[in-house]
């Protein structure tokens, strides 16, 4: 471990080698195997986490449900108070998270930090929401009766989470179920366990000034200890998963056989369309951060290009040369804007996609290559020509390729984008009313998020954030998707002398 990311771990309280299960306390020595974490960018040890068994976690649930009775109880508006106090912790800080996050994830600082970032806002989004779980009033077809829904908190969550978004994922989900008044249970991929650990001691600190422990729980294990565990546990009312479409498909799976819901926020596959009168500039900078930002491996990353033939040649050149300017390297390094993919593993699946791409009849225009003078895990990006898409273009692959294919037409562009399993964000750069108008129609963007001008990553807080089709059809963060953690509540008060049934139906 380097002497900086000491210091970065000692600022967070966590230590070379920690304890991964907390539910009111930290469990010393979990019953699990030790977890190493490791620099992507670097190969170096940061540290290694103590994961939980089937024993820490029954334990934990044990714990757990007294905690949630009591939670509850506790007005919104007191609940919203601790999360404000949380969101001042996650401010002291920023920089060492944001830090740790870069030294874990391998994304550039400024995205790791950016990331605390939508944490603190997340924070601040569910402090005014916890005054504002309003529920609707309705007029009753009967006399004397009175109606409305009110609602409920749902009781214990359970959040897993993916490596690309090691903190934020958790903060979209936690913070809000919070204040809707569940306690959480959090099980982070095993590929960021200090960052998880880090957040639970930030947690921790508020918590245990308000006597209220427990509240945010934390369980670092595999799949099988920990993560089927949660989805088949009916104590579960909710569980909310992010990964991979196959992970979903598992865990939709699990929890429907209970009868559970799941919040489901899978693979993406998502395309920008350049219209023959955008504008160039800011199209060219929209595809460079969706495409090659986090290395490609955001659920939102620009992995498709479709351009107008008349303009395909001299955008794809500026394209080129605008990849040829990328600097890529250490993450925690100024200037630098790509970091490493997660591990050697991700960078061989990259390649066999480019195999496979090229045997499709796709020409690799730019980059693709493995990086080992840089490193074990490092790659430059790859630009893909193709004439029309290709059958590997509706698989997602969690690495930076980008497929540029030409349209003719608009309505040949957008069905080509919604041609694909996945339904996650969609782009359109135009500066054609009709162009964008016909985009957001209900015939054009199939996808749970769509763009005009904008690209495909980089999603606000205050919007719900979420896909259809294999993305999975939740529903995080902003808008209204904090009724994804209560329980919805119909209620009718009769205060008459008389006892009217409803649809004027009589009886007896």
């Amino acid at each position: 471990m380097s002497a900086d990311a000491s210091q970065i771990l000692t600022a967070l309280g966590v230590a070379p080698e920690s304890s991964g299960v907390c539910a009111r306390r930290w469990v010393r020595e979990p019953a699990g195997a030790w977890l190493p974490s490791l620099n992507p960018a670097t190969g170096l040890l940061l540290g290694r986490v103590r994961m939980g068994a089937s024993s820490d976690y029954q334990q934990s649930m044990a714990e757990t449900a007294e905690v949630a009775v009591r939670w509850r109880k506790l007005p919104a508006p007191q609940r919203g108070e601790i999360v404000r106090q949380i969101g001042d912790e996650l401010r002291t800080h920023k920089d060492a998270l944001g830090a740790l996050v870069t030294l874990e994830m391998g994304k550039i600082l400024a995205e790791g930090k950016g990331e605390v970032q939508e944490m603190i806002d997340m924070a601040d989004f569910a402090v005014g929401l916890s005054r504002q779980l309003y529920g609707l009033s309705m007029h009753s077809e009967r006399p004397g009766h009175r109606m409305y829904e009110q609602w409920h908190p749902l009781g214990i969550v359970g959040v897993i989470t993916a490596f690309n978004f090691p903190v934020a994922v958790w903060a979209w989900n936690a913070l809000l179920a919070a204040v809707c008044g569940n306690v959480v249970i959090w099980k982070p991929s095993p590929s960021t366990p200090l960052c998880a650990v880090a957040v639970q001691n930030i947690c921790n600190r508020v918590l245990s000034r308000h006597g209220w422990e427990g509240v945010f729980q934390l369980i670092v294990g595999d799949t099988k200890e920990v993560g089927e565990r949660m989805a088949a546990d009916p104590r579960f009312p909710l569980i909310s998963a992010t990964g991979s479409t196959a992970m979903g498909r598992r865990v939709g799976e699990v929890v429907a056989q209970r009868l559970g819901r799941s919040l489901l926020e899978l693979g993406g596959n998502n395309a920008i369309i350049v219209t023959e009168d955008a504008d160039h500039e800011l199209a060219l900078r929209a595809v460079m951060f969706g495409a090659v930002g986090t290395a490609g491996q955001r659920c939102t990353t620009t992995r498709r290009l479709f351009v107008h033939r008349s303009i395909l040649a001299s955008f794809t050149q500026r394209l080129v040369a605008a990849y040829g300017q990328v600097r890529i390297g250490d993450p925690i390094k100024p200037f630098v804007l790509m970091g490493p993919l997660i591990n050697p593993g991700a960078v061989a699946r990259m390649q066999e996609g480019l195999r496979e791409a090229e045997r499709q009849g796709a020409t690799v225009l730019y980059g693709g290559e493995p990086l080992p003078e840089l490193g074990a895990s490092f790659v430059r990006p790859a630009l893909v020509t193709v004439e029309r898409p290709i059958t590997l273009m509706r698989e997602e692959i969690f690495a930076p390729i980008l497929y540029v294919c030409p349209f003719g037409t608009l309505e040949h562009a957008i069905a080509m984008q919604n041609d694909v399993p996945q339904g996650l964000s969609s782009a359109i750069f135009t500066r054609g009313l009709h162009a964008s108008e016909r985009f957001l129609s209900a015939e054009g963007s199939d996808c749970g998020i769509a763009n005009v001008n904008i690209g495909t990553s980089g999603a606000e807080i205050g919007g719900a954030f979420g896909g259809e089709k294999e993305t999975g059809g939740g529903r995080e963060s902003g808008s209204d998707a904090w009724k994804a953690y209560m329980r919805r509540q119909t209620v009718t008060v009769n205060y008459s002398d008389t006892l009217p049934l409803a649809q004027g139906i009589t009886f007896g």
